[in-house]
């Protein structure tokens, strides 16, 4: 099945990233000599995913002037600066330019770096459009660059598991996953987070996880930037 249409989480405040995202917001952070987002867009762009949407609110002026350049993928604006919605509400409030069919979500601090196959052809062959509503990149913990957390899933031929109480889990949440709307069925945009979406589609058994076979860097502070900028400069 093809994609046509990407959602990209841009909104958010970026405290961690202080105090590089008290001018510049977090997108727009600079890793490698690209923007954060440039990396996601360029990787659609290369795949022919010819619309993205991107919610915007701290220093939304700035992402805005830096996506109106770009000619690939076509880029529409939902706007949050009334309000920050989180995660699920911000892509509740843009389904009306996200439409009715299946769509790529993504967030905008890690850098998913191709492997042997393009991470977005990763997700697409393994997408089922009767027996799914999220399908979840996740990368292994033990060669996530720059995460220092526990784990959140576990993985066995694609059924997930959340963490729970375990003290650790291999799989990160890598910051990718393609959605389909009738997993949003009845809600509204207002704040909530995508978790409570993603927990409903385990329980239903909707949800698998494809492992990306690339590298992955998670960019959520300033140290990240600078140790990320090293790693990148030696690819």
């Amino acid at each position: 099945m093809t994609i046509h249409t990407a959602m990209l989480l841009a909104a958010g405040l970026g405290t961690r990233m202080r105090p590089i995202t008290d001018h510049t917001p977090k997108p727009l952070v600079k890793v490698g000599g690209k923007s954060l987002i440039d990396y996601t867009l360029d990787q659609l762009a290369a795949a022919k995913v010819p619309k993205a949407v991107v919610n915007v609110h701290h220093l939304a002026p700035l992402l805005v002037n830096h996506l109106k350049h770009r000619a690939a993928p076509a880029v529409s604006i939902s706007d949050e600066t009334a309000a920050l919605l989180d995660t699920g509400g911000g892509v509740v409030k843009a389904l009306p330019l996200l439409g009715g069919a299946p769509f790529f979500v993504f967030n905008c601090d890690a850098i998913i770096a191709d492997g042997k196959t393009p991470m977005i052809d990763q997700l697409t062959s393994a997408w089922d459009d009767k027996a799914l509503d999220v399908l979840m990149l996740v990368h292994p913990r033990a060669t996530a660059y720059g995460f220092d957390g526990a784990g959140d899933f576990f993985v066995e031929n694609g059924v997930m598991r959340r963490r729970g109480a375990a003290k650790e889990a291999p799989y990160v949440y890598a910051g990718a996953y393609i959605l389909h709307p009738r997993a949003l069925a009845g809600e509204t945009p207002t704040p909530f987070s995508m978790n409570r979406i993603w927990d409903r589609a385990i329980a239903a058994s909707r949800m698998r996880a494809v492992i990306h076979d690339g590298a992955w860097y998670h960019v959520g502070t300033p140290e990240a930037v600078t140790d990320t900028d090293a790693l990148l400069a030696r690819v």
